[in-house]
C-alpha cells in the first residue's frame, strides 16, 4: 500500500513504533493522549483485549506492535473509520493480532469478541453533547463529544466484555474525573491505579490515566505525576522529561 491509493483527504504519516498510519486530513489525529493510553495499558501477551472507539485504530496498532495482546477486538461506530482501521491493520500487517469491527459500543455483547476478554481500553469522548464549540467535521464531533454514547455507556460496555478480574483503561479529562468514576463504581469497575499527566511542572494536569478492575476491592493508588516537558525550552521545542522520554522509548510506564 502506498500513497497512490489513499483518499483525496487523507495522508499516511510515520508515527510511534515505526507504523505507517492513515490519517484523515479533517478529522482528529493522532497525538499525545493515545500513545499515552498505549504505553499505560500492561503487557498480557496471551490475552484477548478490546478497544471502544479506535478512530484510526491507532492505539490497537501500539498494543500490537509491542506485543501486549495476543488479539484486539477494535470497535469503531464510524463507517469511514472502521474502513480506515481495516486499511491501517493491513498496511502495517498485524492482520493476525487485530479485528476490526463496526459497531456501536451501546449495543455490544461478549458474543461480539467471542467471550469475555482480559482487558478493554478506550479514549473516548470526553466532552458533553451540548458543551464546547461545535467542529465544522462531523467526524470530530463524534469524536470529542458524547453523541453517541456518554461515558456511562463505555463503562457499560467494559463491564459487559470483560472477565471478572479484567482491566479497563482509560484516558480522561482531570475535570471530569468525577463523572468517570461515577460510571466505573456504578458498573462494578473499581478504579485501581490513576497517574495525572503534566505539560510541565507549572501546568495543571491536561490528562489523567486510570485503570480499573472488574469486580475489584475499593482501593486506588495514585502514581506520581507525569510531566512531558522540561521548563524554560522553547515553546516549539521543549525538551521531554527523563520519565516522559522513558515511556517513549519503551512504551511503557514500568519498564
Amino acid at each position: 500500500m502506498d500513497n497512490s491509493i489513499i483518499f483525496e483527504d487523507e495522508r499516511i504519516d510515520e508515527v510511534n513504533e515505526k507504523l505507517r498510519l492513515i490519517q484523515k486530513k479533517d478529522g482528529l489525529t493522532f497525538g499525545t493522549d493515545a500513545f499515552l493510553l498505549a504505553a499505560y495499558i500492561k503487557k498480557q501477551r496471551y490475552a484477548t483485549a478490546a478497544e471502544l472507539g479506535c478512530g484510526t485504530g491507532i492505539i490497537s496498532l501500539l498494543c500490537a506492535a509491542r506485543e501486549k495482546f495476543a488479539t484486539v477486538h477494535a470497535f469503531e461506530i464510524q463507517e469511514d473509520f472502521a474502513r480506515l482501521t481495516e486499511r491501517n491493520i493491513a498496511l502495517n500487517g498485524l492482520g493476525d493480532k487485530i479485528i476490526p469491527h463496526c459497531a456501536d459500543i451501546r449495543s455490544l455483547s461478549s458474543e461480539d469478541t467471542d467471550g469475555e476478554v482480559d482487558a478493554v481500553f478506550s479514549n473516548p469522548p470526553y466532552m458533553l453533547a451540548n458543551s464546547g464549540k461545535p467542529n465544522m467535521s462531523e467526524a470530530k464531533n463524534i469524536a470529542r463529544h458524547e453523541t453517541c454514547g456518554g461515558i456511562s455507556d463505555f463503562c457499560a460496555c467494559a463491564r459487559r466484555l470483560l472477565k471478572h478480574g479484567g482491566r479497563f483503561y482509560c484516558v480522561w479529562r482531570p475535570d471530569r474525573l468525577t463523572a468517570l468514576f461515577s460510571a466505573m463504581t456504578e458498573n462494578r469497575l473499581e478504579p485501581k491505579e490513576m497517574v495525572f499527566v503534566h505539560a510541565d511542572i507549572n501546568t495543571p494536569p491536561s490528562m489523567v490515566l486510570v485503570c480499573a478492575k472488574k469486580g475489584g476491592a475499593p482501593s486506588l493508588s495514585v502514581a506520581p505525576p507525569l510531566i512531558l516537558h522540561e521548563v524554560g525550552q522553547s515553546s516549539s521545542g521543549r525538551a521531554l522529561t527523563d520519565a516522559a522520554q522513558r515511556i517513549y522509548d519503551t512504551m511503557s510506564f514500568t519498564e
